[in-house]
């Protein structure tokens, strides 16, 4: 790890970006949630983040970013400067025509400021996975057979000249929108080496689910490095990273923060059910009475793939885990709790988290 001043050079030199799932508190309506979202949205804007993804997660009671065009019209409209995009949008799951008409509106009414992360994977459960695939009748399973395919459909019906189309011996064009003058930069997003190897032979920006997975991702950025093959959007390899956070004025109160998350967690890991995210005081009383030993080190293990603790610790790890992976760029999910009591409206631990960051 570097030393003190080394840390500090490498994390005045990192951009720091954010990722927001928009988690919903047990003490929190939906409304809430999103209220607090955008006042972290701002705060981010404020502290100069560079940019600032939502997530797709479907029919989880503690998410409810289930559809990142919309939350992100919410956040670009909230914020100044800052750029907004999905992280990500997941592509199997939406018609591509759709999906390039969001984001091209998007860029159009906030232009230069839109991003469009795709993942493949289906942010939900089978249940709720063959309700958005198959409940319409539009979208089937095969969907995922044809990602690489889709990611082409979408990035040519972005462009202004939109893509031609053979249908019935006839030519027809398709636009997403009618005229564009920019496009959204577009992101392969992945937890695999999949995506890796899609995003090097296509010649995208590309990045790794660190903050999920955990585990692979060194060979993951070094495939997509070495088989990167330029484009003319990308002509060098362009990734980065991202990591959950919880960073307070003490270490100790970090790690306290991190409890309900740390819980979430460990719950979708396990097969537990899902709930709405716990006030810091319940997480604290369910840790206290015991978990099971496998659980226990399943937390300790997310614990350390975490970065949790005060400002300097933290930057510290921010600028190793920057220099381990060979990235100037760092999005943090800021993962941190509330105490009982908290206006519903707000998230001031992961507004700190920011703030902490930032400086």
């Amino acid at each position: 790890m570097p030393g003190a001043s080394g840390a500090l050079d490498l994390v005045m030199s990192l951009a720091l970006s954010v990722l927001d799932l928009v988690p919903v508190r047990s003490d929190q309506a939906t409304g809430d949630a999103l209220a607090a979202t955008l006042d972290l949205a701002r705060a981010a804007d404020r502290l100069g983040y560079r940019r600032y993804w939502l997530a797709e997660h479907h029919n989880m009671p503690a998410v409810a970013a289930t559809n990142p065009p919309v939350v992100i019209g919410l956040v670009a409209s909230a914020t100044e400067r800052i750029r907004v995009g999905s992280g990500g949008v997941m592509l199997p799951n939406h018609a591509p025509l759709v999906v390039a008409e969001q984001f091209a509106l998007l860029e159009a009414a906030f232009p230069g400021r839109i991003d469009l992360g795709i993942g493949r994977a289906p942010g939900t459960d089978p249940v709720t996975s063959w309700a958005l695939r198959h409940g319409a009748g539009g979208v089937s399973e095969e969907a995922v057979t044809h990602f690489p395919e889709y990611v082409d459909n979408v990035l040519a019906m972005m462009e202004p000249a939109g893509v031609g189309l053979a249908l019935r011996g006839s030519q027809h064009v398709l636009k997403a929108t009618p005229a564009a003058q920019s496009v959204p930069q577009i992101w392969l997003l992945g937890s695999s080496d999949y995506s890796a190897r899609l995003a090097a032979a296509k010649g995208m920006p590309y990045v790794f689910a660190h903050h999920f997975s955990g585990s692979g991702t060194a060979e993951a950025l070094e495939l997509y490095r070495s088989t990167f093959q330029p484009s003319p959007e990308l002509a060098q390899p362009r990734t980065f990273l991202t990591v959950n956070a919880s960073v307070a004025d003490t270490a100790q109160e970090a790690h306290r923060l991190a409890l309900p998350q740390l819980l979430q967690m460990l719950a979708l890991r396990t097969g537990q059910p899902l709930v709405a995210q716990r006030s810091v005081e319940d997480a604290e009383t369910i840790v206290e009475a015991g978990l099971p030993e496998a659980h226990d080190q399943l937390v300790d293990a997310m614990r350390r793939r975490w970065v949790i603790g005060d400002a300097a610790g933290a930057r510290a790890e921010l600028a190793d885990l920057a220099s381990t992976y060979g990235v100037d760029e760092v999005m943090v999910n800021p993962v941190g709790g509330a105490f009982r009591g908290t206006d519903p409206r707000t998230s001031p631990a992961r507004v700190r988290t920011l703030e902490l960051l930032a400086g």
